[in-house]
């Protein structure tokens, strides 16, 4: 039987993901991108999932679109599928109520560069690579560029786009486009405990956290503040909130019910 293109497990609150073609180096097949659309689809309404982490399986991380399957099926109506599904891929990561982390062991380019930028953390191996290189191929990264600029520098994306040159991760850790740097044999460790950690917390406040960070990043800032306030007191009135309140003065652990 051919393997699974999505391979999923659970540890305890957090949903592990991984990318499982690695022959292709992990490439965004149609076929890959609907699996993994519709696992984040399920796991949205998953109470007992409050963190998903995506990894890719082999030596890499995810090396972009398949572009063998994409020269298979030319034309206008398939290219506008293909994008379409994809943007509406990373836009469910950034839209999903649970923080999503990807785990970066090899090579993330292209719309694999976009996946990792999409999602809310990245941890990456000290083996791990990204890059935008459309451009040396007459393609340029414009859709690996929305989600690119909304965690780099305008500067420092711009010269990923134009040059198409490959960075590591001390590197895109100091661009922003990743969070924590570790051995290649620590990955899979350091982003559980990473993972556990933010799982710990109340899955009612991550959510909504989640969704008024990405919110008022887009808003002028006396707007962002005025939505921000009201989130907060939304917030105050919260069954967690109060929960989390009261066990901070009594010195115990907060008992969360998602409320």
């Amino acid at each position: 039987m051919d393997e699974p293109l999505l391979v999923s497990s659970q540890e305890g609150q957090v949903a592990h993901l991984a990318l499982n073609r690695p022959k292709q180096r992990n490439a965004l097949s149609v076929a890959l991108m609907a699996a993994l659309q519709d696992e984040l689809d399920h796991l949205a309404n998953r109470s007992d999932v409050h963190v998903i982490v995506i990894a890719g399986k082999g030596k890499a991380f995810c090396a972009g679109h398949d572009l063998k399957e994409i020269r298979e099926h030319p034309g206008a109506d398939n290219y506008n599928r293909l994008f379409d599904q994809c943007s509406r891929l990373m836009t469910t990561i950034v839209r999903l109520p649970k923080p999503v982390i990807a785990s970066v062991g090899g090579i993330a380019t292209a719309a694999g560069c976009q996946l990792v930028a999409s999602c809310d953390l990245a941890v990456a191996s000290v083996k791990a690579t990204f890059a935008t290189p459309g451009v040396n191929i007459g393609l340029f990264c414009s859709t690996p560029m929305v989600a690119l600029s909304r965690n780099v520098a305008r500067k420092h994306a711009m010269e990923m786009l134009l040059t198409g040159d490959v960075i590591d991760a001390v590197r895109a850790r100091e661009l922003g486009l990743v969070n924590r740097v570790v051995a290649a044999g620590d990955l899979d460790s350091a982003t559980s405990e990473l993972a556990r950690t933010i799982a710990s917390k109340s899955p009612l406040t991550l959510a909504i956290g989640k969704e008024a960070f990405y919110r008022q990043l887009e808003m002028p800032l006396d707007e962002a503040y005025a939505y921000a306030s009201r989130v907060m007191t939304e917030n105050m009135l919260k069954r967690d909130a109060k929960e989390g309140i009261d066990a901070f003065l009594g010195k115990r652990a907060p008992r969360w019910q998602g409320e």
